[in-house]
Order: C-alpha cells, then sequence, then structure tokens
C-alpha cells in the first residue's frame, strides 16, 4: 500500500526506510557531537533526548499501530513482530540509560560524554541489526497493504531533526 507525501506516492516500505535512515542521521550527529563539544552544552544536551523521545514515539507508533495494522493482515508474521517488539523493548532500556545520562549531565555540568557515548555506540549497532531486519521482514508485507488507522504519523514523522 502506499501513501501520499506531497504530490507524489511512496510505499510504506519506502517511508519506513526513511524513517530509519532519519534516526540513524540523528544519532550519528549526537555521536559526533559528543566528540566535538562538551557535553553540559546545553543544546547537546536537548539534542540526545530529542533523539530519545524520537525513537521512542517510532517505536511506539510501530507496536499500538502499525504492527496490530500489519498482524490483522498479516497474522502469519506474529513471531517477527513479537522479536521486533522484544528488541524495543532492550532499545527503551538502551534509551532510559541515556536519558539518565544526559540528564545527570545537564543537572551537575558533569562531563559524561564517554558514558554516553559507550550507550550510544551499543545503541546504533542494535538499532542498525533491528532497523535491517525490520526492512527485510516487513516491507513486502507493508507494500502489499496495511491500512493507516493513524499510525503512520508517529511511525513515519515523530519530530526528529
Amino acid at each position: 500500500m502506499a501513501s501520499r507525501e506531497g504530490d507524489r506516492i511512496v510505499a510504506l516500505s519506502a517511508q519506513l526506510a526513511q524513517a530509519h535512515q532519519e534516526l540513524r542521521r540523528y544519532i550519528s550527529e549526537i555521536k559526533s557531537g559528543l566528540g566535538r563539544r562538551r557535553l553540559s552544552d546545553d543544546a547537546l544536551v536537548t539534542h540526545c533526548l530529542a533523539f530519545c523521545e524520537a525513537l521512542t514515539s517510532h517505536h511506539q507508533g510501530e507496536d499500538a499501530g502499525m504492527f496490530s495494522a500489519l498482524l490483522r493482515e498479516r497474522p502469519d508474521l506474529a513471531v517477527t513482530v513479537a522479536k521486533l517488539v522484544e528488541d524495543h523493548g532492550m532499545i527503551a532500556s538502551i534509551l532510559s540509560r541515556v536519558r539518565e545520562l544526559a540528564d545527570r549531565a545537564a543537572d551537575s555540568r558533569d562531563l559524561a560524554a564517554e558514558s554516553i557515548g559507550r550507550e550510544l555506540d551499543g545503541l546504533a549497532a542494535i538499532m542498525e541489526s533491528h532497523f535491517g531486519y525490520e526492512e527485510r521482514t516487513l516491507s513486502d508485507a507493508l507494500d502489499a497493504g496495511v491500512p493507516d488507522t493513524g499510525w503512520s504519523e508517529t511511525v513515519f514523522w515523530f519530530g526528529a531533526s
């Protein structure tokens, strides 16, 4: 199934891949910023927390909307979706740790860049594996037709910038 983006029609799988690419870009910018600036820089902390919110929103949109709609059309994907939801839980734990470190750095002006950098490195590796698996296993089913009950906004346009 496709949806309109401006004046062109874009397959859901392509939109999912674009959202994942935007999240990859976002984490890459933060990691780059950690190497160049002090973490106590309010802008970097804010950017880090905004990324955590964007990724959380994306996964919540998948869990609550896209996966439910997909399973109604393709119940045979239940095991795949269960694995993806499990990944979301693992990623949420890492995001919680990143938020904690960023909040601590913002409150204490502590240089926690190294700790956050390690968490983000691990998160980036898990995200890459997760995104690749999700795109490989769900793309055909998404493009075959999944009703959008409003889930696409949080999955594809989560406000990352």
